[in-house]
């Protein structure tokens, strides 16, 4: 038996995951193993994670690590429905934002540390047409760029993929305009993001008055269409300086409405997960959320 406060970590991977995904994974897990009980679960198909992090056992198990990316987290809080099992994270994916986030890195050490002594805090998450997701949410254009980066795009330029491809759907005049209601007040906007954390694809700050221990988010709205337009916005997301332009506009609210054309795809945490017409509500259930030291 463990002695009590060793932490009982299940670790979920992707077994396909490229080679320096592997050494990486194989490095943390060499760190942890002296510091904690660890058991190693590798996923089979895309959804798989959500299936593990469901039937794992809170008797048996204190956290669940999520080897990966932001959509892993995204897959494991939604098999955690109702469970007091916490989420740790180890770092494999492309943006890696909730990493960015809570300040975690990707140092093999620190995140073996982190998963066996980090404090354990509860967060606030958000629900997109009942789907959780823990860093962000958007439709529209922002969920086509997120649909239009292959994995061997993200393989080579990592975070900046995103930036690429935003500039390359630059020019996509077929999208509408969308219609969001915040809170019960109605507003028009070519493009939003509601964020429930300051970063945006990476390091890329898109709301800074945003926390995951806050009870409401704060909704990005981009209000001008055209390919001018979206270019500004990605440079302006890359230097940092996204939410002071006339024409961003950042609102803080608790339920948001986006209505445009029905069937645009939207994104939670990095990954197509819902269609509009879309409501997105703060989960009145916190998730646990294990912390660097």
């Amino acid at each position: 038996m463990p002695p009590p406060d060793r932490r009982r970590i299940l670790v979920v991977s992707n077994p396909a995951a490229g080679p320096w995904r592997r050494r990486r994974l194989a490095a943390v897990l060499e760190a942890l193993h002296p510091l904690a009980t660890v058991t190693l679960a590798e996923t089979r198909a895309a959804g798989h994670a959500t299936e593990i992090a469901r039937e794992a056992d809170p008797a048996k198990f204190d956290v669940i690590a999520a080897a990966g990316g932001d959509g892993t987290v995204n897959e494991i809080i939604n098999g955690l429905v109702g469970k007091s099992i916490a989420v740790g994270v180890i770092p494999l994916g492309t943006a890696n934002v909730l990493s960015i986030e809570i300040g975690l890195g990707t140092n093999p050490a620190r995140v073996a540390r982190a998963l066996a002594d980090g404090p354990i805090r509860p967060v606030r998450v958000g629900r997109v047409n009942g789907r959780r997701f823990i860093m962000m949410a958007g439709p529209g254009y922002d969920a086509d760029v997120v649909a239009s980066v292959s994995s061997n795009l993200k393989r080579r330029l990592g975070p900046l993929a995103y930036v690429v491809k935003a500039f390359g759907r630059a020019f996509d005049r077929t999208a509408p305009a969308l219609d969001i209601e915040i809170d019960g007040t109605k507003y028009r906007a070519a493009s939003v993001v509601v964020s429930n954390g300051r970063f945006y694809g990476g390091p890329f700050v898109a709301a800074p008055k945003a926390g995951l221990d806050r009870e409401e988010f704060q909704i990005v709205l981009m209000k001008t269409p055209g390919p001018m337009a979206v270019a500004k916005y990605g440079l302006a997301l890359v230097a940092g300086q996204l939410p002071g332009l006339r024409d961003v506009e950042v609102i803080a609210g608790k339920r948001v409405v986006i209505k445009g054309r029905d069937g645009q795809a939207v994104q939670a945490d990095g990954d197509i997960v819902a269609h509009l017409p879309a409501e997105i509500t703060v989960d009145p259930e916190p998730v646990s959320l294990v912390w660097p030291g």
